[in-house]
């Protein structure tokens, strides 16, 4: 199993279907678990798609929709009721803490672990750890609406035909990397810089600044494409994106791999969404979302 990969749990907009689940989707980040929008039954895609409670570290919520929200109960209480040892914070947008509110605390269950909240209340860093950071962006949808954006720290990568030149090996070579310089030679001459990858979720919105800013050298796009090109009207009056304007918005912003999600009901095949991606010259990985799916983010470069 890839130690980073997007587990989609579900993929409908608006309402389930009978092959469709509300909206969800856990991000595998090494020995870290980011659940995205959890809508109703995510507790149960859970279970189906092999995903514990205990992998659960940060819980992020673009808005409160209905179908970006409602598995919020379900999945606080079975976090207190596997009582999860670790620590897990909950980033959504401070306009929606009532709404936060009532659906933590919407039935009687015993409280046995703390669940730190961090609203967002505007655009900027919302946490720094040793594997990330974690931004939020705002986005144009009918209600507040944030998109999430985590890109991995910068690092380097030795050459081996370069430490090989100056004899260096063995213990040697870590001792390089701690101090940065060993016996006149610096980290710089035997190594070259490596990008950490970067991850960004999109979900109800029209095109707005935020999209191409969380987009921008994602090496994964997970974006909503609720309609297609043909009803872009009915996308901009309801604060959605065709298909053909989020491949757009990834082609400009050099996405490596496109997740496309979010899809309207009213649409039965799902190809026509690769379809209208791939027309308006996006040319990377392309991945039309499905249920249970398992997306490997791309290896670094």
């Amino acid at each position: 199993m890839s130690a980073r990969e997007l587990v989609v749990l579900g993929t409908a907009s608006q309402v389930p279907t009978r092959r469709r689940n509300h909206n969800g989707y856990l991000l595998r980040w090494d020995a870290e678990g980011l659940l995205f929008d959890p809508g109703e039954g995510t507790q149960r895609q859970m279970l189906r798609a092999g995903v514990a409670a205990h992998d659960i570290d940060r819980i992020c919520v673009t808005h409160f929709h209905g179908d970006h929200s409602l598995g919020l109960a379900g999945v606080i209480q079975r976090i207190n009721l596997d009582q999860v040892p670790h620590p897990v914070t909950a980033h959504y947008p401070a306009s929606g803490q009532h709404f936060f509110e009532r659906l933590r605390y919407s039935t009687a269950y015993r409280e046995s672990v703390d669940i730190a909240e961090a609203p967002v209340s505007a655009d900027g860093v919302l946490a720094t750890t040793p594997g990330y950071t974690l931004s939020a962006h705002k986005l144009s949808h009918p209600v507040e609406s944030y998109g999430y954006r985590l890109v991995e720290p910068d690092s380097r990568r030795m050459l081996p035909e370069k430490l090989a030149a100056y004899g260096i090996k063995g213990p040697d070579v870590g001792r390089l990397q701690r101090e940065g310089v060993l016996n006149g030679v610096t980290l710089a001459e035997v190594s070259e810089e490596r990008r950490g990858q970067r991850f960004a979720f999109v979900m109800d919105t029209r095109l707005c600044e935020g999209v191409h800013v969380l987009a921008e050298g994602c090496d994964m796009l997970v974006i909503e494409s609720t309609f297609l090109d043909e009803d872009v009207r009915l996308a901009t009056d309801h604060g959605h994106l065709t298909a053909g304007q989020a491949a757009k918005a990834a082609r400009d912003a050099g996405v490596r791999h496109l997740v496309l999600t979010h899809f309207s009901q009213r649409y039965s095949d799902p190809e026509e969404f690769e379809r209208q991606a791939r027309a308006v010259g996006f040319e990377g990985e392309l991945t039309v979302a499905d249920d249970l799916m398992r997306v490997s983010v791309p290896k670094r470069v």
